[in-house]
């Protein structure tokens, strides 16, 4: 296996620098077979994982169980110290809250807690930008990214975190520390970093100490994976009024084409992967994609923060598909597999159902949610099927070179 992250002295260091400990305990130990590193290590130009790999159920269920030994903000939070205004409609840090917690084999997850009940639905008048970041649409979007076989959405599992012993105990950062309280009803609270008066209203309390929340795979530091931060061609208006023009403009897409990559590419092929899965989840919220820059054009596109899905199971989006229904393109192996999966033998809400049971905060989705997406899987074929009949199937159904060249075998993998 050729790898950036081969287990050379050089790259071991490289990742005991970037973790930065500046403990007076004993150094702990980078291991070499631990879960995230071989995840790291598997990562290849087809997807975060193969198909086959072992090391997924291993990570998922050493995040579920390790202990952690540091908690603090991530980065973005972290950028916003100062600039929350308690006199803003759209509250930048007050809709979310999402820590990194490190574990004690140099491990480390984003913490999304919980912020509504599995049954709550999203208002209908709430925009996309203000609406909360779901822990447990985190956690499903995982299962069906794999189901759908993208293995584009890093590795995330929901755990039962005690709030007191697991972040407010190990974590450094003194206003991480300031923002804990005791809730009226006696339950350990916490929230943004905004002033106290401002943001207690979007605290997130435990049980009295135990708080539900999902925990996502870091991915490999950007010195040792650089990735890049590509707007989305489809994205949308982030303010109260206005329209992008994709929204007025129904050839929207023939510009796009014309455009470098995604002219000569499977960049807008990848484009229309995403959408679909985010039509599935309900995700209106993907304003930018990720992608690891060592794989040029075609590589893949990562499916990151999904924790504005499964909001409303009562509404299909229609607009989320806009990349498919403008574009008239998809790829072979993308269709073939939701045809598989509108088979009454294989029907996508079943295989979701049984798959969500592994996770130790089941259920993880409402019913309503799961019978959501056989309906929206239903509207997504209905969508190529009228692709077909206006442009032909050899228009419509691409086949997908780089899928084609490697079975899915683990090589490529991020090189040197």
């Amino acid at each position: 296996m050729h790898s950036c992250f081969s287990g050379s002295f050089r790259r071991h260091k490289m990742y005991k620098e970037q973790m930065n400990i500046t403990s007076l305990d004993p150094p702990l130990q980078l291991q070499l077979d631990a879960s995230w590193f071989q995840f790291h290590l598997g990562i290849n130009r087809h997807g975060l994982y193969s198909r086959s790999s072992p090391i997924v159920s291993r990570l998922l269920q050493d995040m579920r169980s390790f202990p952690t030994i540091s908690a603090d903000y991530s980065q973005d939070e972290k950028a916003l110290l100062g600039a929350c205004d308690c006199t803003q409609i759209v509250k930048p840090s007050g809709v979310h809250l999402k820590l990194v917690l490190r574990f004690s084999d140099f491990g480390k997850a984003m913490f999304k807690p919980m912020r509504q009940q599995r049954d709550e639905e999203t208002p209908e008048d709430f925009f996309y930008f203000i609406d909360f970041q779901r822990h447990n649409a985190e956690i499903a979007a995982f299962h069906l990214d794999r189901i759908l076989d993208f293995r584009r959405v890093p590795p995330t599992v929901g755990r039962l975190v005690n709030v007191t012993k697991e972040i407010l105990e190990v974590t450094k950062n003194e206003i991480l520390q300031s923002v804990f309280f005791i809730s009226p009803a006696n339950n350990v609270c916490f929230f943004a970093k905004c002033p106290y008066m401002c943001k207690t209203e979007y605290a997130v309390c435990g049980n009295p100490h135990l708080l539900e929340g999902s925990l996502s795979a870091f991915l490999p530091s950007l010195n040792l994976a650089p990735r890049l931060s590509v707007p989305n061609p489809w994205i949308r208006s982030y303010t109260l009024a206005g329209k992008e023009e994709w929204e007025v403009n129904p050839l929207y897409c023939d510009t796009v084409k014309q455009v470098p990559p995604y002219s000569s590419s499977n960049r807008l092929l990848n484009i229309i992967d995403m959408a679909i899965f985010d039509f599935l989840i309900g995700n209106m919220d993907r304003h930018h994609y990720e992608m690891f820059t060592k794989f040029g054009d075609d590589g893949f596109l990562i499916h990151l923060d999904n924790a504005r899905g499964f909001g409303r199971h009562s509404h299909d989006e229609l607009s989320i598909l806009s990349p498919l229904s403008q574009c008239c393109r998809i790829k072979r192996k993308t269709l073939l597999h939701l045809q598989l999966l509108a088979q009454a033998d294989y029907r996508l809400s079943e295989v979701m159902r049984e798959s969500l049971l592994e996770d130790q905060l089941a259920p993880v989705l409402t019913e309503p949610h799961l019978l959501a997406l056989d309906r929206r899987l239903q509207l997504i074929l209905k969508t190529v099927e009228g692709c077909i009949e206006a442009h032909g199937e050899q228009s419509v159904v691409a086949s997908d070179p780089a899928e084609q060249s490697a079975a899915d075998s683990g090589q490529a993998n991020l090189p040197t």
